[in-house]
């Protein structure tokens, strides 16, 4: 940024101006606002829209060495994994009709991967598989996800349509009972919990929800019977109905576009605008794929990830909108990572990270004016808050459909959100807004509390149920075990090292739980392997010990679930607050050294 831009940006009213935009947000209930889909509202995860009917089978009850849970990313890299390790007895519990999680719920139209696909989806070398483009569509994905599966025999280990209801622990046997929604008992020497982020839909607690009679379903269970067409569009069931979205984050901005090109009207409701930045998708280059080397995906990925952690590069491999935005607003000022800076030029790297942030959002707002004809509506449409206060967001035509005569935003940032839900439809700003269809674009359960989260119960020795270990903060090694909670595991964003890309970080902690379950084994059939209390006091101290570096960024931001609804001091279960600061590439080095070290350091091995 050039010193003549920052002369011409007026920090103070900016600073105004984003204070004022998050305090009209700013809502007493907090993540309470949302509602788990359970009770009368178990319909809207029960229900799989893309199989006719459930598949009839007798309850197990049986035995397995490993039990899975999950299909998505996360199961299907710790099966691998545990494959790669020798180990086959492999059980993977999935809710979904088929492998792929987030890929094979999120169908609807126009979702695609926001991260560079060549760095994200896994597996890539394995398979000998290569993404068609540089941002890959989600039937790509879910394709993929089947590669994989196919590949290393997993489904013969695959349960399907299949919730796991409660695992404890029975400490005659040394087994994990997993006790399910089919009627199914089964004991697991080993039991990994794989089921990603987000795999819990949330609806909002609006009063009157139950009183509508229209249609509605949640975009994670998109309703293509009701719509018509398929992910890539041709919505045409929609041309003589009203629909109504309301959400306006990652997901929404992929869809809306196709909503509003096919229904008779939509109206898309909005508390907070995302930042849209340019997509500019494109084919992948046969020269370039000709040109790859053995481990290619690791090193790339690996340069991501120091790209946007701000740290030292020489090439930016994947030079692109993400990496584009940690070049000039570097993740330290965003999400608390080391500060390298000395405390004599801190104040002075601040102000200029603070800046580079405020010269960024300007273009993004620049790109509503250019792109959004009606002033009102373009004015709504602007993020006044930081970069990273929010997921940023990366599309070509979202911004464009608000041109259209039968799209309406309604902005409800005044009254914090909607109003109520009527027979007919929804009020708004004292309007009601009949509708033939709502669909909820509300996104997931990953900043509510941890049992809402997992959304099964888990007890440990003794009966310890794993949530009150968890009363005043998430306590894990590695983030993948838990003390007095033998041969139990997690592998996704607990307690590890903070990544843009997701893969990343799971692929790791899947080769680290493969590892010590392999060790265990080793140790002979009745062997257990747990994280000793001094182990788990260990790293929740190195983790706390990076506590507070964020504050007073996500104080600053509009509420949304990496601040959890901006009461993200009243919550233990932060979304974005248990990470380990140095982020992915340097965690998977303790991982690895770990591993190479062969002394199991905070771990025991009991027979």
């Amino acid at each position: 940024m050039s010193d003549d831009l920052a002369s011409t940006i007026d920090v103070a009213a900016l600073r105004a101006k984003y204070d004022a935009e998050r305090d009209k947000r700013l809502r007493r209930d907090g993540e309470a606002q949302y509602m788990a889909p359970v009770g009368d509202h178990d319909r809207y995860i029960t229900h799989d829209p893309f199989v006719k009917e459930r598949t009839e089978r007798a309850p197990l009850n049986d035995e397995v060495e490993v039990v899975v849970l999950g299909g998505g990313w996360t199961g299907l890299l710790t099966s691998v994994r545990l494959t790669e390790a020798g180990i086959r007895d492999i059980r993977v519990i999935e809710d979904g009709s088929d492998f792929g999680g987030t890929w094979y719920w999120n169908r609807y139209p126009g979702a695609q991967c926001d991260i560079e696909s060549y760095v994200y989806i896994p597996l890539l070398e394995e398979t000998g598989y290569m993404p068609k483009e540089k941002y890959s569509y989600a039937p790509e994905m879910y394709e993929h996800a089947q590669r994989i599966a196919k590949q290393y025999d997993l489904y013969d280990k695959a349960l399907f349509q299949t919730r796991v209801g409660e695992v404890h622990w029975d400490e005659a046997d040394k087994r994990w009972i997993v006790t399910t929604n089919r009627g199914d008992r089964i004991r697991a020497r080993f039991f990994i919990c794989a089921i990603g982020p987000f795999s819990r839909l949330r609806l909002p607690d609006i009063p009157g929800f139950d009183d509508y009679e229209g249609h509605s379903f949640h975009t994670s269970r998109w309703d293509f019977d009701y719509t018509g067409g398929d992910h890539s569009g041709n919505l045409t069931k929609l041309a003589d109905k009203k629909v109504a979205i309301i959400g306006t984050g990652a997901t929404a901005v992929q869809a809306v576009p196709h909503l509003g090109k096919w229904a008779k009207h939509l109206y898309v409701f909005q508390r907070t605008p995302s930042s849209v930045d340019v997509r500019g998708n494109k084919p992948t280059d046969p020269n370039w794929v000709k040109s790859l080397k053995p481990g290619w995906k690791r090193e790339r990925s690996d340069n991501f990830n120091t790209v946007v952690r701000g740290e030292p590069f020489e090439v930016d491999l994947v030079n692109d909108g993400w990496t584009d935005i940690f070049r000039r607003v570097p993740i330290v000022h965003a999400v608390g990572a080391l500060e390298q800076a000395s405390k004599d030029d801190m104040a002075e790297r601040q102000s200029r990270l603070e800046l580079a942030d405020f010269e960024k959002m300007e273009e993004i707002r620049a790109r509503v004016d250019e792109l959004v004809h009606d002033p009102a509506t373009a004015e709504a449409l602007k993020p006044w808050y930081a970069q990273f206060c929010k997921r940023p967001c990366f599309n070509d035509d979202y911004l464009p459909t608000f041109n259209r005569p039968n799209v309406t935003l309604v902005d409800v940032s005044a009254t914090r959100g909607v109003e109520r839900v009527t027979k007919k439809g929804l009020v708004a700003n004292g309007k009601e807004y009949e509708v033939d269809c709502i669909i909820y674009a509300t996104g997931f359960e990953v900043s509510g509390t941890y049992r809402r989260r997992y959304g099964f119960e888990v007890y440990g020795r003794n009966g310890i149920d794993l949530y009150d270990h968890w009363e005043k903060g998430m306590r894990t090694l590695h983030g993948h075990s838990i003390h007095n909670f033998p041969n139990y595991f997690i592998v996704g964003l607990t307690q590890v090292g903070g990544s843009w890309n997701y893969c990343a970080i799971v692929d790791e902690v899947a080769k680290q739980v493969s590892y010590i379950i392999a060790q265990t084994q080793k140790a002979g059939d009745d062997a257990v392997v747990e994280v000793t209390a001094k182990g788990e006091d260990a790293w929740v101290k190195t983790i706390r010990s990076y506590a507070g570096y964020n504050d007073k960024f996500l104080e600053s931001c509009t509420p949304g679930y990496y601040n959890n609804e901006g009461k993200f001091k009243e919550s233990v279960a932060t979304f974005s607050g248990d990470y380990y600061a140095p982020g992915s590439n340097a965690f998977n080095k303790i991982l690895e050294d770990w591993r190479a070290s062969g002394k199991m350091e905070g771990m025991a091995i009991i027979k």
